[in-house]
């Protein structure tokens, strides 16, 4: 049995889905891409776009009652694998910040995402 998550520090489901899934031990995040849940602005450039997706991915897993060290798995969607050294910066800064080990993670390119942003994560957590 599963139990949704949902949190006003997150951007808003705008779909027929949920920020997140509670399994009970594994909680499952979809797709953050980089709004700003307050304003609805989408920053510019792809380090701040990246800082936000992990910003609401972190939102989500605390509304879960987890922490970003409880982070196993991440799936990256970029739009120009160019920009993967500075996502791939910001990423270890974020995770660094927080005191986490590193999370298994896929990066993968893709044609188009919503809002046309630049990048969207999703994330897999435990409770451990």
């Amino acid at each position: 049995m599963s139990r949704e998550i949902s949190t006003e520090n997150a951007p808003a489901a705008i779909g027929p889905y949920v920020q997140a899934v509670d399994l009970g031990n594994m909680i499952i995040t979809s797709g953050q891409i980089p709004v700003d849940p307050q304003s609805g602005a989408v920053a510019e450039d792809i380090a701040a776009q990246t800082r936000q997706s992990l910003a609401n991915v972190k939102a989500i897993v605390e509304a879960a009652g987890l922490a970003v060290a409880d982070i196993v798995k991440t799936t990256v969607f970029v739009k120009d694998l160019n920009d993967f050294a500075t996502v791939n910066s910001t990423y270890e800064a974020f995770f660094n910040q927080h005191k986490a080990s590193f999370p298994a993670r896929s990066c993968v390119e893709v044609a188009r995402l919503p809002k046309d942003v630049k990048i969207e994560i999703e994330a897999i957590a435990v409770r451990r």
